[in-house]
């Protein structure tokens, strides 16, 4: 417990992409040793940065919907930790958010992940998670991964990002709603019903 709450100290202290975050770091995360549930995501929008809460905004309001998860289940880091791609805003793009920036895996999730021994179930939300975490079994796009989410179990699950600027993608795919949602919902029951 103290090692990974020292690194989640030098986490929250990083500054090692300052001078490309708009906003300047603020590293967004939680973790603990007892976690069962990993929930890896992109990046923090501005309405994360502002608060430095996971999550808090439509989009983890959709999560939890999705998760069928109150939101004091959902924060307990006991439980559940919440380790994005990119710990800090990345700025704004084209069309939403820029990219989470690679310094945070490449310098940080390794030595995170390996300080988490009870995580047994990990949501990858969105084609950055995916890639990272899944690898050569990855689909060519996300809907193909999502799409056969069976595949990852019981160690993973792909999802879209809940994100209310993705409601295209969730009406084009209706099947992720009517299929892959309830499942998930049976899994996390499962993964919680003795806590």
């Amino acid at each position: 417990m103290e090692a990974l709450e020292s690194l989640l100290q030098q986490v929250r202290a990083c500054r090692i992409c300052e001078e490309h975050l708009p906003l300047g770091p603020r590293p967004v995360l939680a973790a603990s040793t007892t976690a069962k549930l990993l929930i890896v995501g992109q990046a923090p929008g501005t309405k994360v940065h502002a608060s430095g809460k996971p999550w808090d905004d439509q989009s983890g309001k959709r999560l939890r919907q999705w998760l069928d998860m109150d939101a004091d289940m959902f924060y307990d880091s006991s439980q559940v930790a919440i380790i994005p791609m990119g710990f800090c805003y990345p700025g704004k793009g084209k069309s939403g958010d820029l990219p989470p920036r690679p310094e945070c895996a490449r310098h940080w999730h390794q030595n995170l992940l390996a300080l988490l021994p009870n995580i047994q179930f990990t949501l990858l939300i969105g084609k950055y998670a995916q890639d990272y975490f899944l690898g050569k079994s990855v689909k060519s796009n996300l809907t193909e991964t999502v799409s056969n989410w069976h595949e990852y179990l019981p160690k993973y699950m792909p999802m879209p990002h809940p994100s209310p600027l993705n409601h295209f993608w969730q009406r084009r795919n209706p099947w992720f709603e009517a299929d892959a949602v309830p499942a998930l919902q049976t899994l996390i029951k499962d993964l919680f019903k003795n806590t």
